[in-house]
């Protein structure tokens, strides 16, 4: 039995190698250009098309620059979509600034309560290496932002615009981390020393503290209030004084974020269809909403993110945008002739590819429209996403149906698109997934 690799087998491997011509010539060219670039199918970007038999009109693209924030710019990009409607607006922005703040000041305390609530766990268990891996990742979930929403409001870009540190979150989120690990070793060691909760509880006020004004520092102080101040198409101007952000949602955007809820397509034995599912140790706002999913067939997802569109509302959703899609703004199964080009198959279905984690949502985006061919089946989807005009085609991205029914694991829809029996689904009791399930993932 051969147990490490002979030089016989060396010879073999190359006799073998050098016997096929094709492989000289995909050698080549991969060494001058990289493998996506010879991969390249000409006849796919050739015959994909950026028009769409239902397209809804959104503001200029935005761009998340060097941050995680998708899920958020995907969400407030959504959110945003129903001021430029109401106020009849070109464009229009909201602070991603304000809900980055808000968002890392609550993940923040939710680690912190989180170690406080697994004191006796071992430090060398998976637990606490899950905990202290990212305490403060820039990624998130649908409900995570839902929560934010709900407690602290929203205000336009203008309120609290950009900084350094929130177009470039590295160095904020390593020092940060560094911090939150720093107290998850103070506040386990003075459990160990005898501590009570009350005091452990004083300890990370003062913890929290310090977060804030890390936080202040690199993304300045969140306005209590605020002007706004607007010009509309017509060129008619508008001004709103003395708003608070929690009047300004409820005045210029109202939706009932309640009614908007998440559906997940993981076709794998541990997670039946029509059940609801949460994740342990999950969220942001630690009394806020919960992270909620109902696993639905794949048809489901397309259903209902058709019927909303069709009433003229984008669709939030994530998928694993790494995964046969270019710069270019192609997501197609066929963009990329990698099976010919190394003379192999890459055959794992989508449930084999979360099992053995080859694939997790990763990036979140919106369904600004969809094509509908002459039997009302989809065959390709308008993506609008958050890295800039420069990314795709002034921003926008065509995915192939083929390519939805593969990458795509969630999206968020108006309940009243989903039948009875997955609202019904949804309504039970959560299967708790443990922390590091890759439905736990973080767009």
């Amino acid at each position: 039995m051969n147990t490490t690799i002979s030089m016989e087998s060396l010879e073999k491997f190359e006799k073998n190698f050098d016997a096929n011509r094709a492989n000289a010539m995909a050698m080549n060219a991969v060494a001058a250009n990289g493998v996506n670039a010879s991969a390249k199918n000409y006849e796919t970007e050739r015959k994909t098309t950026f028009d769409f038999s239902i397209s809804l009109e959104q503001g200029k693209i935005t761009n998340q620059k060097k941050s995680g924030r998708c899920w958020m710019f995907a969400a407030l990009n959504c959110l945003r979509f129903q001021v430029i409607k109401k106020l009849n607006l070109e464009t229009f922005e909201l602070s991603q600034n304000y809900t980055l703040f808000y968002d890392k000041l609550e993940k923040s305390n939710y680690f912190l309560e989180s170690i406080l609530k697994t004191l006796d766990e071992p430090t060398d268990g998976r637990l606490i290496a899950h905990l202290l891996s990212m305490p403060l990742n820039d990624g998130g979930q649908w409900d995570m932002l839902t929560a934010i929403v709900s407690k602290y409001g929203l205000v336009p870009k203008g309120a609290m615009p950009e900084t350094f540190s929130s177009s470039a979150t590295g160095e904020m989120v390593s020092y940060m981390t560094e911090k939150l690990r720093e107290y998850a070793c103070i506040l386990r060691k003075a459990h160990k020393e005898g501590k009570t909760d009350a005091e452990l509880r004083a300890m990370k006020d003062e913890m929290m503290q310090t977060v804030y004004n890390m936080l202040c520092i690199c993304l300045g102080k969140p306005p209590k209030t605020f002007d706004f101040e607007y010009r509309d198409k017509d060129k008619n101007f508008h001004r709103d004084l003395n708003l608070t952000p929690q009047a300004f949602y409820e005045k210029y955007i109202g939706l009932n974020l309640d009614a908007y809820i998440s559906i997940i397509n993981a076709p794998t034995e541990d997670k039946p269809y029509y059940r609801s599912y949460s994740v342990e140790y999950l969220g942001n706002v630690l009394e806020g909403r919960q992270v909620k999913y109902v696993n639905l067939p794949i048809e489901e997802l397309k259903k209902a993110a058709i019927a909303q569109m069709q009433d003229g509302e984008p669709v939030w959703f994530g998928s694993d945008v790494g995964q046969r899609s270019c710069r270019e703004g192609i997501m197609d199964l066929d963009i990329y002739g990698v099976d010919g080009l190394f003379g192999t198959t890459f055959g794992m279905n989508k449930a084999e590819r979360l099992e053995y984690s080859q694939s997790l949502m990763t990036h979140a985006m919106v369904f600004q429209g969809v094509n509908l061919d002459e039997d009302g089946k989809p065959n390709r989807w308008r993506v609008e996403n958050s890295w800039g005009e420069d990314a795709g085609k002034d921003g926008y991205y065509v995915m192939s149906d083929r390519w939805f029914d593969e990458y795509t694991y969630q999206i968020v829809v108006n309940k009243k698109y989903l039948p009875k029996e997955a609202l019904e689904a949804y309504d039970s009791e959560p299967i708790m997934l443990k922390p590091w399930d890759p439905m736990g993932s973080l767009a």
